[in-house]
C-alpha cells in the first residue's frame, strides 16, 4: 500500500456505527482512576492523553518501513514508536537529555540548524558535556567519533543544503558505541526515513512541513528501540514538554494532506531551483539538493523520496537581498518553512549562521508553479 493511501486511512477511527470519523480532541488533565493506577490508559494529562497517542500512533507509522540498501538488515522490516513533544526543540532537547551526561561527548553538524548547536553550547556543554563540531559535507562529522556517545545528523542541513551519507554515518557511528540522531525536519518520514537508514532517533520540528499550515507548533522523537524510548518518554513527563490536545488534534488533521503537500511543494522547489541557476546575471549560487550540480545531489537522490520544499540561493549583498523580498509579490518574508505559503528571508539577519548578507533561503509553498516563477523573474529583473 502507498504511503499517501496508509497516511490518509491511518487518520480514521475504528469503523462503529454511530461513531465520528475522525478522533476528536480529548481536553483533560486528570483522568478517573480509581484503584490501582496502573490498571488505567490515562491518568494524568502530563502523562498522557488520547489525542496525542492518536498522534503518535500515525507518525509511529510513518516512521516504520524497511531498512535501506546498504544497511547490515537491508530489507527486513522494523517498527517505530513515535513521542510527541510541545516543540521541535522540546523534541531535541529530549534526546539530548535522555542520552548525555557530564562527560559524554556528542558530535554536531558544524551548519545544523542554530538553536540545536545553541542548546548544546548554553546549557549542555556548561554541565559538562563536550560538544565537536564538524561540517555535513563530505561526512566530515565521521571522523570526529572516537569516545563519541551520540552523533548529531542534520541532512540536507538548514540552511546550507549540505548533504551527507546517513548510512555510512550511521554505521561508523555504531562501530565507535555512539548512538545516532537526525534532525529530519525539512524531509519529513516521507522525504527521508532516518530510521530506515541506521538511525537511532528520528527527530523533527513538526511545526513545519508535517503539520504544514504555519499554525501550530509541534515536534517528534520517533526509535525503534523501546529502551530508548522509555528514556525519552521519562524525559519529556518530568520536564513536561508535553503536547497540548488541540495542537496534537490539528495535526492530526494536517497530516492527511502531507503526501499531497510535500509532492506539490517539491516539484515547485526543483522548477525554481532550475530557474535560478539560469539567472547568473543576478544569481550567485543555488543550493538544492534536486540540481544534479549540487555537490550530495549523488548521495541525496539515493537517501531521500522527495528532494524538499526548502532551496537557498545567493544574491550580491544584503541591499540586493532586501530589494528582492521587497519586489516579490508572492513570497512572505518569514523565518519558518513547511508552509502552504512560498516564505524566504534574508538568513544572515538573524546571525549564527555562517551565510553570506545576500543569503536567501526560500521555501515553497503551493502556489501554481508558473505564477511563482513569473514572480520571482520579475523580481530578479528588479536588481538589473
Amino acid at each position: 500500500m502507498h504511503d499517501s493511501t496508509k497516511i490518509l486511512r491511518s487518520t480514521l477511527t475504528r469503523a462503529v456505527a454511530g461513531e465520528p470519523l475522525h478522533p476528536s480532541p480529548v481536553f483533560a488533565a486528570p483522568f478517573h482512576t480509581p484503584g490501582d493506577p496502573n490498571e488505567s490508559p490515562f491518568t494524568y494529562g502530563r502523562m498522557s492523553n488520547p489525542t496525542w497517542i492518536a498522534l503518535e500512533q500515525i507518525i509511529g507509522q510513518m516512521e516504520s518501513g524497511v531498512f535501506a540498501d546498504g544497511h547490515a538488515n537491508a530489507g527486513k522490516s522494523y517498527r517505530a514508536k513515535a513521542l510527541v513533544f510541545a516543540s521541535g526543540m522540546a523534541a531535541c532537547a529530549s534526546v539530548f537529555g535522555a542520552v548525555l551526561k557530564p562527560g559524554d561527548v556528542v558530535v554536531l553538524p558544524a551548519n545544523c540548524y542554530f538553536a540545536a548547536r545553541a542548546l548544546m553550547q548554553e546549557y549542555f556543554v556548561k554541565m559538562g558535556v563536550v560538544v565537536r563540531l564538524a561540517p555535513t559535507a563530505d561526512n566530515a562529522q565521521g571522523e570526529c567519533l572516537e569516545g563519541a556517545k551520540l552523533l548529531w545528523i542534520e541532512s540536507p542541513s538548514n540552511p546550507l543544503m549540505e548533504v551527507c551519507d546517513i548510512t555510512a554515518l550511521c554505521e561508523r557511528a555504531h562501530k565507535a558505541g555512539a548512538l545516532v540522531a537526525v534532525d529530519n525536519t525539512s524531509s519529513t518520514p516521507l522525504g527521508l526515513r532516518a530510521l530506515a537508514l541506521g538511525a537511532d532517533f528520528a527527530v523533527a520540528s513538526d511545526t513545519k512541513s508535517m503539520s504544514g499550515h504555519s499554525d501550530i507548533i509541534l515536534g517528534h522523537v520517533a526509535v525503534r528501540d523501546l529502551e530508548l524510548r522509555q528514556q525519552v518518554e521519562q524525559w519529556r513527563t518530568l520536564m513536561g514538554g508535553i503536547l497540548g490536545p488541540m495542537e496534537a488534534w490539528l495535526a492530526l488533521r494536517s497530516i492527511e494532506t502531507l503526501p499531497l503537500r510535500l509532492e506539490r511543494s517539491s516539484f515547485n522547489a526543483q522548477r525554481i531551483a532550475e530557474y535560478l541557476t539560469t539567472r547568473t546575471d543576478v544569481v550567485h549560487k543555488v543550493l538544492y539538493a534536486g540540481l544534479p550540480t549540487h555537490p550530495g545531489h549523488a548521495i541525496a537522490a539515493r537517501q531521500m523520496h522527495y528532494f524538499g520544499a526548502i532551496l537557498s540561493f545567493t544574491l550580491a549583498d544584503r541591499a540586493a537581498a532586501e530589494a528582492f523580498l521587497a519586489k516579490a509579490k508572492l513570497i512572505t518574508e518569514a523565518t519558518s518553512f513547511g508552509g502552504t505559503c512560498t516564505c524566504a528571508e534574508r538568513r544572515a539577519r538573524w546571525g549564527g549562521d555562517d551565510v553570506p548578507e545576500g543569503f536567501i533561503r526560500l521555501s515553497t509553498g503551493l502556489e501554481h508553479i508558473d505564477d511563482l516563477l513569473a514572480d520571482i523573474g520579475q523580481a530578479l529583473d528588479s536588481l538589473g
